[in-house]
């Protein structure tokens, strides 16, 4: 019996001694990003609304009654084409009585010029005195005045007619009429507007806490949400001197330099600021989420060579909604872990996931 228990026993040691040792951890997914290569995809991003850049609200310089009505909202139009047209018939009756009163004074100043020429002849025959003379060489001078004077009344008149029409005065699209047959309309009043679709705009408003990360033609990116998949090349044309006294934002209009036929009035846009708090040589914005503290000092999770966890003591310059400044510490083209950072241990074996850029 005791030697079997002793048979067991070793049994049980030489079973022990070839025991499998466990393996090794798996590398841990880690969310990372190069440096150098994102900082752009944090820079600020505002959502605009596609405008023209010239827009013009037109009306009659005259008052009238519409009778008829010769395009509709949404129609391209020409410079010089009717848009609207006015009763004529009361212009109609101020031109033809300009023309009488032209005639009239055209009539006076033959009449004067008869008189003047029948008064030299009795004043060279000492028939008449000198101020005689005189005053018929007055009323001639004023049959002209009264001539000139009805000439410009006629053509004032003429321009009333053809006032009648509202024309365009420029290439465009009619983004709005207010015009229906029957209608009585004041001079002045807007009647359609036209908008020039050959330069686009993108209307955005900047809170005023980013204001001093936009200027004058700094370059943009734009994607239309309507067709995502395509970048358009813009630049700051214009920041409005004054915030909006409701929403204190600032609006800035950013021209489209490459704006095609998908590209619509109205239509909804995201707009990137490249300059703002981009890197520079020395300078990386990385994701809050990135920087950890480490012995009191602000550090972030490099990713080796060996695709292992390295902690590294940057230098970090201001925190934004957009990320951090990273002042030094850092490389070009450098990895780091941008997600669960505090959960990372020195020489901790990680599978990089790189970062999608938005």
């Amino acid at each position: 019996m005791k030697i079997n228990r002793l048979g067991l026993l070793l049994l049980s040691l030489i079973t022990g001694c070839d025991k499998p040792q466990p393996s090794a951890p798996l590398p841990r997914p880690a969310l990372v990003m190069v440096v150098g290569n994102q900082a752009t995809a944090h820079a600020m991003s505002l959502v605009g609304e596609v405008r023209p850049r010239y827009e013009s609200g037109q009306g009659f310089r005259i008052n009238g009654k519409i009778i008829a009505r010769k395009a509709e909202v949404g129609d391209r139009v020409k410079k010089g084409q009717i848009i609207v047209k006015l009763d004529p018939s009361d212009t109609n009756l101020n031109v033809a009585s300009a023309q009488a009163n032209v005639t009239a004074a055209e009539a006076s100043l033959n009449l004067a010029a008869a008189e003047l020429t029948r008064y030299q002849k009795l004043f060279a025959k000492h028939f008449i005195s000198a101020s005689a003379l005189d005053i018929k060489k007055a009323e001639l001078k004023t049959a002209k005045a009264r001539l000139d004077q009805e000439k410009a009344n006629a053509e004032v008149a003429g321009n009333q007619t053809e006032y009648t029409n509202l024309i365009a005065d420029r290439d465009g699209i009619l983004t709005q009429i207010r015009a229906e047959p029957g209608q009585v309309v004041e001079a002045g009043e807007v009647i359609a507007q036209i908008a020039d679709t050959k330069l686009l705009e993108v209307l955005v408003a900047v809170p005023e806490s980013k204001m001093a990360e936009v200027s004058l033609n700094i370059p943009v990116n734009i994607k239309l949400w309507a067709s995502p998949e395509k970048i358009y090349a813009g630049k700051v044309r214009e920041i409005a001197p004054s915030a909006d006294s409701s929403t204190r934002a600032f609006n800035v209009r950013v021209t489209l330099q490459d704006a095609d036929d998908a590209v619509k009035l109205s239509m909804t846009a995201r707009v990137r600021f490249n300059s703002a708090a981009t890197s520079t040589e020395n300078n990386f914005l990385i994701p809050n989420s990135a920087v950890t503290e480490l012995n009191g000092k602000p550090s972030v999770w490099v990713i080796d060579a060996d695709n292992k966890a390295q902690p590294r003591e940057v230098v970090a310059g201001g925190f934004t909604e957009n990320g951090v400044s990273v002042i030094s510490g850092l490389q070009a083209g450098e990895k780091i872990a941008t997600v669960g950072v505090h959960t990372l241990v020195k020489n901790q074996a990680v599978k990089p996931v790189i970062e999608a850029t938005p």
